[in-house]
Parts: structure tokens; C-alpha cells; sequence
């Protein structure tokens, strides 16, 4: 199994020239490789990723001299990566989706370069950890602010520049995944703005809106950056104030979201989640920064991988389903506003809407969980329900 951490680095002065030189080569490798690329096209040659760094190789050390004071794996991963985004891109364009031709890279935007260890029997190790450092080729040991939490090899590193310093990220191949008693049946989960998930055993998650409670301070330092001379320095440190702060904000909410989805992915053998748009949820101006404050859909990216190594189902109902609206006791379907926040049935039923909601995807989520795997321990870890009993599965 394949795992990252990400952890934070306290390099030396030298150590920071040196990430911002391999930075600088990476980002012209690749802009370098995507001119190639357009070029050869057009003159209609059929470039790969593999030519373009056998002709980076021949003539970086005539054309591009100052490459060769950072590490080799800075520019040939660079264009590595471009041969993925074109790859990513003929894929889109295969689905008919949004193709997103790949873009030439600006400076001081998402600043990274990757180095990869060799294979073993070459004992070619350009990344190696040791307790709080790593050590990086023609960088030397940098010292991080915590030990790598997963053992393992070590197969690369990517070193990148965000608003508070740089970090680096650690690709392990390892066998240590995340594990936990899984004896507590099937929950449903009901995901909203005011309280980001309600659960169908009562507990109710309540919403951090980290956004909403910067915003005052992020249009404050918006306005001082606006007024600022560009390349000036004092324009440089407000915005470095101002990535500080979306920095800040980005922590909070993926901490939130990696705390409750792994909770919910050691505790319970089913979970149920509605398969929501969110796209068209974002076209409310009204609600558009609370839904995107909320990240519903890293919430489900984090719930599905994390199921896969504990065993858990995941089960995405229908977006469709009319959970709200159904009593979870009689399935009587009633007409309700969305400012109607209680659920009263004639059958009795009396239920906060967003309670009932989490116990008719824990309903639906039980038994589509049952029919699509005939019995449990049968390996499925993702199934999508959808209209008329089609389902699809994903086979771990």
C-alpha cells in the first residue's frame, strides 16, 4: 500500500536557495518540455515524455548549465509530470468532459520539485529518512519537524513551497493502514452548512467555518495588498500575510474533515452518504461560500480511500433520493421547504429534518449494502445506488 505524509521542514539558508534553484529548474524543464511538446505536434511528430527527456539530457549541459547544480530528478520528473497531464488530458477529451490542456507553470505558483529513489538493486537512494531529517541529493540531511509516521521504503519525496515555509511530501510503500473494531452496523450521514453532518445515531457534527471566521481579516489584508506597488517589498509581505491566512484556513478545515472521516472509517462496518452535486450547489450565490467553506467533496474522496484499508462499505445513495423529505418510520413522502426544519408525519413521527434525513441513508444504505454483497467480509468497499436497483462496485 501506497501512503504520503506530508511534513513540515526547517531548512538552513543555503538549504532555501537551494529548493528555490530546483524549483526554478523544474518549473523551465517543464515550460521548456510543453513548448516541445506544442511544437513537435503541430509540425505533426508525435512527441513523448520519454524524447523530450532524452533531448532535455543532450542538451541541458551546452543550453542549460546552472541545471546541473541541483539534483537530475528535479527536471526529468518535471517532465514526467507533463506526460501525466497529457495523459489526464486525451482521457478527458475521450469522455467528453472538460479536456484542460496542459499549462505553462508561473513562478511562485505551487513551487515544487520531486525526487525519486532509484530501484533497489541499483542502491541508486536519492531521498533517505532518519528519524526528525531527510536527506535530499546535492541538498544534504534537512531536519523536519516530526519523525515519518509510516515504516516502510521510501519511494520519493516531493519538496514544496506553501505560504508558512516549505514541507515535504513522503511516498511510503508500506503495510501499516488504518484499523478499528468496525463492530458498530451501518450509519448515515447527512451533510449541511449549519451543522456539516448530522449522524442517524443522533450525533451531530457541528460546522467550523474557518472561511466565514477569517473573512473579515481576509478582505482587510486583501485591501492592504491592492494598495500596495507591485514589486515592492512591502507588497511581498502582505502577501505573504495573506497566504499565512488561507494557509491557516486550509489546515483547519482538512484537519476537521481527516479527524471525523477516520472515525467514522474505523468505527462503523457501512456508511451511508448522498451522492451530492456539488457543482450545482455552488451556483446559489447566496450559499456558494458556506457550501464551498463545508469541502463536501473532500469529505467523500477522504471517506472512500480511508474504507478501503479498514474494510468499511461506503455507500453513495442517489442524489435524487428524497431522504429529507421521506418519513424514516412510514416512507410517507411529504412536501417541505427547505426552511421547514422539522419532519411531522400522521403516522406520528415527529424528527428534526436533518435526524430523519441520516436515518432514511442509513436504511437505504443497510440494505443496498446487503443486496449488492450477498453477505459481509465479501471485499466491496465503495457501492453507488442508483435509481431501479442499478448499482456500481468497486472491488478492492
Amino acid at each position: 500500500m501506497l501512503r504520503a505524509h506530508k511534513i513540515k521542514l526547517q531548512p538552513t539558508h543555503a538549504q532555501v536557495v537551494h529548493f528555490a534553484r530546483a524549483c526554478g529548474v523544474a518549473r523551465h524543464a517543464y515550460n521548456w518540455a510543453l513548448a516541445q511538446w506544442k511544437q513537435q505536434y503541430e509540425a505533426g511528430g508525435k512527441p513523448s515524455e520519454m524524447s523530450l527527456r532524452k533531448q532535455y539530457n543532450a542538451i541541458k549541459p551546452t543550453e542549460f548549465p546552472w541545471s546541473l547544480e541541483v539534483t537530475k530528478n528535479a527536471p526529468q520528473q518535471a517532465i514526467k509530470n507533463l506526460g501525466t497531464a497529457f495523459q489526464n488530458f486525451f482521457r478527458r477529451v475521450k469522455q467528453g468532459g472538460k479536456p484542460g490542456y496542459p499549462a505553462f507553470k508561473k513562478k511562485g505558483v505551487r513551487d515544487s520539485f520531486r525526487a525519486d529513489n532509484g530501484p533497489q538493486k541499483t542502491g541508486e537512494n536519492a531521498v533517505a529518512v532518519s528519524g526528525k531529517s531527510v536527506k535530499l541529493a546535492k541538498v544534504g540531511s534537512v531536519r523536519m519537524r516530526e519523525e515519518l509516521r509510516f515504516d516502510g521504503q521510501v519511494l520519493s519525496a516531493t519538496v514544496s513551497r506553501m505560504a508558512d515555509g516549505w514541507y515535504v511530501t513522503l511516498l511510503v510503500e508500506t503495510t501499516d493502514c488504518l484499523s478499528g473494531p468496525l463492530d458498530r452496523g451501518t450509519v448515515g450521514v447527512d451533510l449541511g452548512i449549519k451543522e456539516f453532518a448530522t449522524l442517524s445515531n443522533g450525533e451531530v457534527v457541528p460546522a467550523l467555518k474557518p472561511h466565514r471566521a477569517a473573512h473579515q481579516r481576509l478582505v482587510r489584508l486583501s485591501r492592504s495588498l491592492s494598495r500596495k506597488k507591485k514589486g515592492s517589498s512591502n507588497r511581498a509581505k502582505a502577501k505573504a500575510k495573506l497566504a499565512k491566512l488561507h494557509q491557516r484556513i486550509a489546515n483547519i478545515r482538512v484537519d476537521a474533515l481527516h479527524k471525523l472521516t477516520t472515525r467514522l472509517a474505523t468505527e462503523f462496518d457501512t456508511i451511508g452518504i448522498e451522492d451530492l452535486n456539488v457543482r450545482g450547489m455552488l451556483a446559489n450565490r447566496h450559499l456558494a461560500r458556506s457550501i464551498a467553506d463545508a469541502a463536501f467533496a473532500e469529505f467523500r474522496r477522504q471517506l472512500e480511500y480511508k474504507s478501503v484499508m479498514t474494510g468499511a462499505k461506503v455507500v453513495v445513495i442517489d442524489r435524487f433520493f428524497p431522504s429529507s423529505k421521506t418519513c424514516s418510520v412510514c416512507g410517507t413522502i411529504h412536501d417541505m421547504k427547505l426552511s421547514d426544519r422539522i419532519m411531522v408525519c400522521d403516522c406520528g413521527n415527529v424528527l428534526d429534518r436533518d435526524l430523519n434525513a441520516a436515518l432514511n441513508i442509513r436504511n437505504k444504505a443497510a440494505s443496498s449494502a446487503v443486496s449488492a454483497c450477498g453477505e459481509e467480509g465479501s471485499g466491496y468497499s465503495t457501492i453507488v445506488t442508483k435509481p431501479a436497483s442499478v448499482k456500481q462496485e468497486v472491488e478492492v
